[in-house]
């Protein structure tokens, strides 16, 4: 018995291995999409956003089975709830990245962004697809260096975000009432996304470690 809950404990890190790698390649085409005005790439992340929110609700319905029928207490228990909680953040950064790219279409065959903003986006998309990068090999190795690099990745994208808020507000902004909602809707989407990412992180820390590292603590 111990050792059939210990290969359900096993599938549930192969099952969050294989939705941040879908995260991956959605962030990946969804930034290419906004910053190309690539419509094409742009319906794939819409089409293909359904298989992660399947995938994640077929996790949680493993975790909820296993928690019922083994009854884990300690360090598995913990394991189980934080991979609910890991799978709803990998879903929703399945969606932000699906939010990315419904801009994209939206606007096609206009760019979101504006000329003086493009640099800005390009880095942020950049640094999207490194943190879900990053994550994907943290969940699957535990390499908890990773972690650290995702949380300064994280403050850079932090920094962005503001920048898009000074540019938009500033006397020489020229964009519409539209684009300015757009630029500022993506700016939040992206930082949103590194966000959960940084959650995940702290999570996968905590079970690693056995300390929580909170808000406002590094």
């Amino acid at each position: 018995m111990r050792e059939v809950f210990q290969q359900e404990l096993r599938e549930v890190q192969e099952r969050l291995v294989e939705i941040s790698k879908l995260v991956v390649i959605a962030i990946t085409n969804a930034t290419a999409a906004f910053n190309e005005s690539n419509v094409s790439l742009a319906e794939q992340v819409i089409a293909d956003d359904p298989k992660i929110d399947a995938l994640a609700s077929d996790l949680d319905e493993l975790a909820i089975s296993i928690m019922a029928l083994q009854q884990p207490v300690a360090r598995d228990l913990r394991i189980v709830v934080s991979a609910l909680r890991m799978s709803a953040s990998l879903e929703r950064m399945g969606d932000i990245a699906q939010h990315i790219a419904q801009l994209a279409r939206y606007r096609y065959p206009e760019k979101v962004a504006q000329d003086k903003l493009l640099g800005t986006f390009n880095e942020m998309g950049r640094l999207d697809v490194e943190v879900a990068e990053k994550l994907a090999r943290l969940i699957e190795t535990e390499d908890l260096t990773l972690a650290d690099e995702m949380r300064d990745i994280d403050d850079r994208i932090d920094e962005l975000h503001l920048s898009v808020f000074e540019t938009v507000l500033s006397e020489s902004w020229a964009g519409t009432s539209v684009n300015t909602v757009d630029v500022t809707l993506a700016s939040r989407y992206h930082e949103r996304f590194a966000d959960h990412a940084v959650s995940i992180a702290k999570k996968v820390k905590y079970l690693a470690t056995g300390e929580w590292t909170g808000a406002g603590q590094r």
